[in-house]
């Protein structure tokens, strides 16, 4: 790898810094007597010519999408020439484009040991994040496909205007208020700014519309210095404008959240026991709905805001940048969405150096943005889930749809590639765990911030970690990947050579026990639901073979439920029911007499016969528990059986033991 450095001026402002080219820089020369607070520095940065590795070229942030379709720039921080936008999704391109270059690019290559989004950090469900990096940039935006009405409008921000807003596009002569419009967006914004800012603001912007979405990429520097959202918004019949700045996104949070709760049936009017119990999992999933964890009220209020314009049918597009998950986030309308809006994240990540295959076509086509260090620019969208309490997977609220590599030159999606869901790299990133050789950082149980995996208690709590980040990965993966990871697992925990290790660490043992034993019984009762729907792997299945498989399953889950889990249990015993409680299998086997039915209906008979036996088996194992702590009869968070079911249960128990 080859670098070229050069020392450069550099103007300090605080503790914010700011490269000003030779021309830029002879400019403040003339107004040094009004800009007292600057200091002259001198520092070493990369010289802007491209290098190469044995990877492919690498490129600088001024290059960064330099060769975009339709868009010519003037220098690194201005547009000369920009289509006009008729829609969001066109909007959404250059907004990719300008965040990605000034908001992810720029801050890589000038920040020392740059945090890049590790592959795990985007895959659901998502972690808390363990530091605040508050040297790097963040903002929230909203986008709106019509006009602003200021009064009418449901949220809170200072309006900016543009000269041409209230003229007829046909019309070329020249706003006469112009000048005054300009001037009034000007005081508007700076008022705004730290009073240390005012005088670069008016050298960039003194005599030019700071509406123009030309301008954009030099008015974002100046908006990454604030707290609040900035607002973009489209003429009546015309282009796209940036228009308002300090905008705060309403968050009514409590109302939202014990609505939600309601509605999916984890919170009861009242059940003060009940709400407390189920509180953090309806939070946590209400959240990660819109592509978060719990988090800061940045990304709280983005999330919350984005449902209620969707709920009021919005054409929207709402992006979040966080200073802790340098990760941009969009949520945003479309007409393919039902129920919520599209998720997307982008953010720099390193490709894993075992995967060579993409590596070598990545550098082919110039696609990384570090070639030394295997950084690309990732897109991944989402799926989102409704809640569904009969499912073992209840809370999986997202899941990957799609992720996509973009050019840092062109702007375009080069390749789509599986880089954060790589069975492979997960199976080695366990081995590598309870090898002690993997190298990084978690955030054990919300608490504690641990590093390396050199100690037997540390890779307890990283396998508690993993099992909890990948659970249902491992429950809904293939019997393949699930061999692998039972492989590993059952070496490391039942290893003899460890126990006594483990004994000083018992109940951190206990846990990761726990939670391991959860998912395997978990991937039973997620078999015996598609087993329910006469289904296995994709393939139909027969009564017979249904019966059958659904039998060997509770013969083995009736020895496995130790450590015991209530709401398993009771997924297990509504999905026997359901399937003893079909009407076609009882009619036109379960009650035919045996001297009418044939071979086959016989041997469906038998099966049924040995369900109902395990079936009272478990129920007889439930009683033997006790119950939660927010158990109530007649009260369960998952109760489907009517007194109907329970007296055609007992008929059907009775025709099976005639």
């Amino acid at each position: 790898m080859r670098f070229c450095y050069r020392t450069q001026s550099i103007l300090f402002f605080g503790e914010k810094s700011r490269n000003i080219s030779k021309n830029r820089y002879e400019g403040y020369e003339g107004q040094k007597s009004k800009i007292y607070a600057f200091k002259r520095h001198s520092r070493i940065v990369l010289d802007p010519e491209p290098y190469t590795t044995p990877f492919g070229m690498s490129i600088i942030w001024e290059q960064a999408f330099s060769q975009v379709q339709d868009m010519t720039w003037a220098d690194s921080w201005t547009l000369n020439q920009l289509p006009e936008f008729s829609s969001l999704t066109a909007l959404r391109h250059f907004l990719d484009i300008v965040h990605i270059k000034y908001c992810l690019i720029k801050p890589y290559f000038e920040t020392a040991n740059y945090p890049l989004v590790e592959a795990r950090e985007l895959l659901p469900s998502f972690d808390l994040d363990i530091f605040e990096y508050k040297h790097l940039p963040g903002f929230s935006l909203v986008a709106l496909a019509r006009p602003l009405s200021y009064f009418q409008e449901i949220f809170q921000f200072d309006i900016l205007h543009s000269p041409f807003e209230h003229l007829d596009l046909g019309d070329e002569a020249v706003c006469p208020l112009e000048t005054h419009i300009s001037r009034q967006n000007q005081l508007a914004f700076q008022n705004r700014l730290p009073r240390q800012m005012h005088d670069e603001f008016q050298y960039y912007f003194s005599e030019r519309d700071l509406t123009t979405l030309e301008q954009y990429p030099r008015v974002l520097s100046f908006l990454l210095r604030m707290e609040r959202a900035h607002v973009v918004s489209q003429l009546p019949q015309g282009p796209f404008i940036f228009s308002g700045i300090n905008a705060s996104f309403p968050s009514d949070l409590d109302t939202e959240l014990k609505r939600f709760g309601l509605r999916i049936g984890k919170f009861k009017v009242g059940d003060n026991r009940c709400y407390e119990h189920n509180r953090n999992f309806v939070y946590q999933f209400l959240m990660e709905l819109y592509g978060f964890p719990i988090v800061s009220e940045r990304r709280t209020s983005s999330a919350l805001f984005a449902r209620r314009l969707f709920k009021l049918s919005e054409d929207f597009l709402i992006r979040v940048l966080g200073q802790s998950d340098r990760t941009l986030t969009t949520l945003r309308s479309n007409s393919k969405a039902k129920n919520y809006p599209q998720v997307d994240k982008i953010a720099l990540v390193r490709i894993d150096s075992d995967q060579g295959e993409l590596i070598r076509h990545l550098g082919d086509k110039g696609a990384f943005v570090d070639s030394h260090k295997r950084v690309v620019v990732l897109r991944v969208t989402y799926r989102q889930h409704r809640y569904d309490r009969n499912n073992v997977r209840q809370d999986r609220a997202l899941s990957v749809l799609r992720q996509e590599i973009i050019h840092p030159l062109s702007g375009e999606t080069c390749c789509e590639a599986n880089v954060i869901k790589d069975i492979s790299n997960m199976l080695l990133n366990l081995n590598d765990i309870v090898k002690g050789e993997y190298a990084g950082t978690i955030r054990f149980k919300k608490l504690e911030v641990v590093d390396n995996t050199d100690t037997h208690e540390k890779r307890l709590k990283f396998l508690y970690s993993w099992l909890s980040k990948h659970q249902r990965r491992i429950i809904g993966y293939s019997d393949e990947f699930y061999s692998g990871v039972v492989k590993v697992l059952d070496g490391y925990l039942f290893d003899q050579h460890n126990l006594d290790l483990f004994k000083q660490h018992q109940d951190l043992y206990t846990e990761v026990w726990s939670r391991y034993s959860y998912i395997r019984q978990a991937r039973k009762v997620r078999i015996l639901e598609d087993l329910t729907q006469r289904s296995r792997k994709g393939q139909p299945l027969s009564w017979l073979d249904m019966l059958i498989q659904i039998n060997e399953i509770l013969q083995d889950f009736k020895f496995e439920v130790h450590p015991y889990f209530d709401e398993l249990m009771e997924r297990v015993i509504n999905r026997c029911e359901r399937v003893l409680n079909n009407a076609y299998l009882n009619k036109r086997y379960v009650l035919m007499r045996d001297d009418e039915a044939s071979t086959y209906g016989l041997r469906v008979k038998a099966q049924f016969r040995r369900l109902v036996r395990l079936l009272d088996e478990l129920q007889d194992i439930r009683k033997h528990h006790p119950k939660p702590r927010n158990y109530e009869p007649g009260l369960r968070e998952n109760e489907t059986t009517t007194s109907k079911q329970k007296t055609e249960a007992g008929k059907r128990r009775n025709t099976g033991e005639s």
